[in-house]
């Protein structure tokens, strides 16, 4: 068998089949790495193998992340892939945000422009497929709004039933819009995104529904694809530093696992420094780091960048890992920051969501403290679109855009209503386990 899973954990190391639905260690709890037994002689080969892929119509090619399936090979039978042609983001120049932050020049992968507008499409396509795999009939995760909105389409592409678990009042309306369209249940709980996950990964381990949530290493696998595909847009010339959002963690992940498997295969002879910026005041990953500790430093999580509003992020342990594997670093930047950054990036004729303009914020910050070189080759990542939150933007540039606020849209007339024939409405409920196994018919 090519791949199995591992456990990351030193004093434990684990090994399960790929066909185990266990998304962490059985033996310990802890976080799991898919490993492979890699058939690849000639690098140089597979890439041109991959550039030569560009030129195909065939459903795995046009996919930015099935494309490069040697780096990835835990699908054996291609039939059961779910795709969507993710993938294929452009990398831009950037050149009025490198006068902002102080680079000679700055470039930036804006996964905004992924199918459903993030990211999560290139780890959803590899968690679905694996779900597919394991003949899954209902799929789930908790999420602030970009994880939902993908999974949901990918589910619903698959044939699967899709159940969203999404903190009440803490998720950007175009990420919302998205989930009910594709058809998913959507679970509208009481409390934060951690309430959400602790119940998500408690009704996961004792049911069949299949958890799609960053802890789920067959996710990571797919979102490795940003790298790999960034790396050929740039002839294999390895950039000095990626820059990325810090949010779950499992972006800052499974980069460091791609840049690690390619570096020890032969692709590429440096790794780039995987330097995540969080927000300041969902920040656990850098209070862990100042603090030395061992375990986490959670927090309570406040942020208007919604895509990172976690306070106990699932993936830190690998994402630890990834800085320690490149000399990376995290740091932090404050909404003021953000926001200004946001701007900077419309400036430039690229709309992102608040929360990838973290990355930018995170540059002008580092350069200013002398970790960054302004002679550097960087690239930033950009993870949503910028449809995803649009009302943050058109607050900032009304001059109304708070920390801490309450907006309200009012109905002033009704006329001629539309009957929502096929109206899929969240469902507000208890932060109760027993009540939602119950709605789930679990």
């Amino acid at each position: 068998m090519v791949a199995s899973l591992k456990c990351i954990e030193e004093n434990c190391r684990d090994i399960v089949s790929p066909m185990s639905k266990a998304y962490v260690c059985p033996t310990c709890g802890g976080l799991q790495d898919v490993v492979y037994d890699f058939q690849i002689d000639d690098p140089e080969e597979i890439k041109h193998l991959f550039l030569q892929r560009r030129l195909s119509n065939h459903l795995l090619d046009l996919s930015g992340v099935w494309r490069y399936r040697e780096l990835l090979p835990f699908c054996e039978d291609v039939s059961k892939v779910v795709s969507m042609q993710e993938g294929n983001t452009p990398i831009y120049e950037a050149p009025r945000c490198a006068e902002y932050v102080g680079l000679k020049q700055l470039h930036l992968k804006h996964q905004g422009l992924n199918p459903t507008g993030s990211f999560k499409d290139n780890g959803m396509t590899a968690g679905v497929t694996q779900a597919n795999l394991l003949n899954s009939r209902m799929v789930a995760c908790a999420s602030t709004g970009n994880t939902s909105a993908s999974m949901a389409a990918y589910a619903s592409r698959a044939g699967m039933k899709a159940v969203i678990f999404i903190p009440d009042q803490q998720i950007a309306f175009g990420k919302l819009a998205q989930s009910l369209d594709y058809g998913a249940l959507t679970l509208q709980l009481e409390g934060d995104f951690d309430e959400s996950m602790k119940l998500v990964k408690e009704i996961t381990q004792e049911t069949d529904v299949y958890l799609l949530n960053s802890i789920n290493p067959f996710r990571l696998e797919g979102q490795k694809a940003i790298i790999i595909e960034m790396l050929c847009q740039r002839d294999w010339q390895v950039p000095d530093r990626v820059v990325v959002p810090g949010g779950n963690l499992g972006n800052s992940a499974s980069f460091g696992k791609a840049i690690r498997e390619l570096h020890d295969l032969g692709f590429i002879r440096k790794m780039p420094m995987v330097t995540i910026i969080q927000a300041q005041r969902a920040n656990p990953l850098y209070q862990t780091l100042i603090d030395h500790s061992p375990r986490l430093v959670p927090v309570e999580a406040h942020t208007l960048a919604t895509a990172i509003k976690i306070g106990n992020p699932v993936s830190w342990k690998k994402a630890v890992r990834a800085m320690d594997w490149t000399q990376g670093w995290c740091d932090f930047v404050s909404e003021q920051d953000i926001a200004d950054a946001k701007a900077m990036i419309g400036r430039d004729g690229i709309g992102c969501e608040p929360a990838s303009a973290t990355t930018v914020a995170g540059i002008k910050k580092l350069i200013r403290t002398g970790e960054i070189d302004p002679e550097e080759d960087v690239v930033a990542v950009l993870t949503g679109n910028l449809l995803k939150d649009p009302d943050y933007a058109t607050n900032y540039h009304q001059d109304s855009l708070y920390e801490e606020a309450t907006y309200r849209n009012e109905l002033l007339e009704k006329k001629d209503k539309v009957r929502s024939t096929f109206a899929n409405a969240p469902i507000k409920v208890r932060a109760d386990k027993e009540e939602i196994l119950k709605i789930l018919n679990l």
